[in-house]
């Protein structure tokens, strides 16, 4: 098996991982990693060195991308269930705040502050995945966490004031 290869069989686990994070919703995750898979099987020519995983991950940020563009076109309306109801006891309490908070940010901030935490890229690996200047990785995670901490604390979030 080629080293190409084999760098991308050794990152599905990881790109399951960050797109299920993503998306919170395993079978749109699944669908997400295999896209990205095949695209990237399909264009290994375009590969020209360098890290195989944040290649992965561009992919797979684009096609997300794509994905919500997507599905702002046509809103999708769904039925609430009992499952929907907010449960405040127990301990897993705790992660139910932290996945509300992480549903509640920007998708940039959301995908940034999943691809530092949770799959532990650098900062310029993140800028590089984005597209953007690190300097703007750094400002959407500072924004995040700063959002996800009002959320734990009961605060509203500030609003943002646009001139």
């Amino acid at each position: 098996m080629s080293g190409f290869r084999q760098g991308i069989e050794t990152a599905i686990p990881a790109l399951r991982r960050y797109a299920r994070a993503l998306t919170r919703d395993v079978e749109t995750a699944d669908d997400l990693v295999q896209d990205t898979l095949v695209r990237a099987l399909r264009s290994e020519h375009l590969f020209h060195g360098g890290d195989v995983r944040t290649w992965l991950y561009t992919i797979l940020t684009n096609l997300n991308r794509n994905r919500l563009r997507s599905l702002a076109r046509r809103p999708i309306l769904a039925p609430l269930g009992e499952e929907d109801a907010p449960d405040l006891a127990g301990p897993e309490s705790g992660a139910r705040d932290i996945e509300r908070a992480l549903a509640t940010l920007v998708e940039e901030q959301r995908a940034a502050l999943l691809l530092v935490v949770l799959e532990g890229l650098s900062y310029r690996e993140v800028a590089q995945v984005q597209g953007v200047p690190i300097g703007t990785v750094m400002s959407r995670l500072a924004r995040a966490r700063a959002h996800i901490r009002a959320f734990l604390e009961g605060e509203r979030p500030p609003l943002r004031r646009v001139k």
